[in-house]
């Protein structure tokens, strides 16, 4: 999950899986895989940051070479 920020300052967690574009035209906008939008006040960077984060940490130590 990732924390963002709606634009009435309301905090939300979206699950970084369910994300399926980021936009940013006049608003930040996130369009989930279910079609439901969400405007938040993070920049499209800052989102596409976060979600890389969070699938590092989630994937942290599947890939070590264990000899």
């Amino acid at each position: 999950m990732i924390k963002l920020t709606k634009t009435y300052c309301e905090k939300i967690l979206v699950s970084a899986d369910e994300i399926g574009t980021i936009e940013s035209a006049f608003d930040n906008t996130i369009t989930l895989k279910s079609e439901r939008k969400i405007i938040v006040k993070e920049n499209k960077t800052l989102n596409a940051e976060l979600v890389i984060l969070y699938k590092r940490e989630c994937n942290k130590g599947l890939f070590r070479n264990e000899q």
